[in-house]
């Protein structure tokens, strides 16, 4: 397929900061947008992301002249090109926002060229041999801390992990009748005609300690008559709190054994506590095998230490540092390295969960990702304002 033309527009995310959108058009003058996230709490070895003035200049200096007018057949054959025009590690001279735009786009265009969905896709050039019949868990962020919210919390997301029933519509009913549920509780427990809300349109508000919000979502579900069907995660971003070889928690400073301590309290106090996602540092090897000592058959999930990054993901996992993966397209930067990735994980027994980023737009394409892998679970955001669109989606594809 030949790429006629391409451009760039600034959009703005869901917390406002301003992103970008990009526009591929293919033979017949159709055009095929995509509609990149971004991310406010990022890890080290993410790709890099370029403001729209200096995506503007690539577009312009490089992009027009050495890919558009160009034919590719595949995917990964125009991802491959984009990689070598680039030629740094971390796509410092494209930018991984702008590299991912393109690749997804340009798989939009092979999708409408083929009459398929982009699922449908990027299952036969990437995952051929994948059950696509498998169901993801859907975890949804409900009170958000850390770099997400303005409040007390360290903790960065208390999420429910919802397990899809006979119908997925159902499944989300019942997450956004909680969450709203769970809002209308704390605001008259607090006396408050309404909760601010954080990054991810969790919940932003104050706690006695970073254990509550798991406590008071513990006794919620208990209540609404949904431990059979919800059970709890966390997302401590631990890089966030880590200083100088300690992690600083509720004001004190505590050592990586006694961080792993405090897990295994929260272990022992929350039997719905299903996973803790980046419970160290990305660079604290050491601590994740040590949570991974007491974890059980709770996942310990990786995401800053990763990147989805499929070298990264094959040495960790191989030295089992955990057992689950955050996958987030634009930390990587095309739609191939995303779905080696995938694969890297699938290889060593790690689960793979597909999820969005703290500033989102309205694209669903994460929900594509999933379906077409076979993903374990998508991690989307509470059921609210932009991230509706992934929920909607979610049901289309697996309804």
């Amino acid at each position: 397929m030949i790429i006629e033309s391409l451009t760039i527009q600034e959009i703005f995310d869901s917390r406002g900061a301003p992103t970008i959108e990009v526009t591929l058009t293919a033979p017949g003058h159709h055009s095929f947008l995509a509609r990149i996230p971004s991310g406010k709490s990022r890890g080290t070895h993410e790709a890099a992301v370029l403001s729209y003035a200096d995506a503007e200049k690539a577009l312009h200096n490089i992009l027009r002249t050495r890919v558009v007018g160009l034919d590719f057949q595949t995917i990964k054959e125009l991802d491959t090109f984009l990689i070598k025009l680039d030629g740094t590690e971390q796509k410092e001279k494209l930018g991984g926002n702008v590299m991912l735009g393109i690749s997804l786009a340009f798989a939009r265009a092979l999708a409408y060229e083929k009459g398929e969905e982009l699922w449908k896709v990027l299952h036969e050039e990437f995952f051929p041999r994948t059950d696509i019949s498998k169901r993801p868990l859907i975890f949804a962020n409900l009170i958000n801390g850390g770099a997400h919210a303005d409040n007390n919390l360290d903790i960065q997301e208390y999420m429910v992990v919802a397990e899809p029933n006979a119908e997925y519509r159902q499944t989300v009913q019942k997450l956004i009748s909680f969450y709203e549920r769970l809002g209308f509780m704390i605001a008259e427990e607090r006396g408050v005609a309404r909760l601010p809300l954080g990054d991810e349109e969790g919940y932003e508000v104050n706690f006695k300690d970073n254990f509550a919000p798991v406590a008071l979502l513990e006794r919620f579900i208990k209540e609404s008559e949904l431990q059979n069907e919800f059970k709890i995660a966390l997302d401590a971003a631990a890089s966030s709190f880590y200083e100088n070889g300690s992690y600083r928690l509720e004001g004190s400073l505590l050592s990586m054994e006694q961080l792993v301590e405090r897990y295994r309290e929260y272990f022992e106090r929350s039997k719905l506590l299903y996973s803790i996602e980046d419970p160290c540092d990305e660079g604290d090897f050491e601590g994740f095998k040590k949570i991974m000592e007491i974890a059980g058959d709770r996942w310990i999930v990786a995401d800053d230490l990763t990147t989805t990054n499929p070298r990264r993901i094959d040495k960790y996992a191989g030295e089992g540092l955990m057992t689950g993966v955050i996958i987030k397209a634009n930390q990587i930067g095309t739609l191939t390295e995303t779905c080696e990735a995938i694969n890297a994980a699938k290889k060593r027994g790690v689960r793979v969960i597909v999820s969005h980023r703290s500033g989102e737009t309205d694209d669903a394409f994460l929900i594509h990702i999933a379906k077409a892998c076979g993903a374990d679970g998508v991690k989307i955001g509470a059921p609210a304002k932009e991230r509706i669109s992934k929920y909607d989606e979610l049901i289309r594809l697996y309804s």
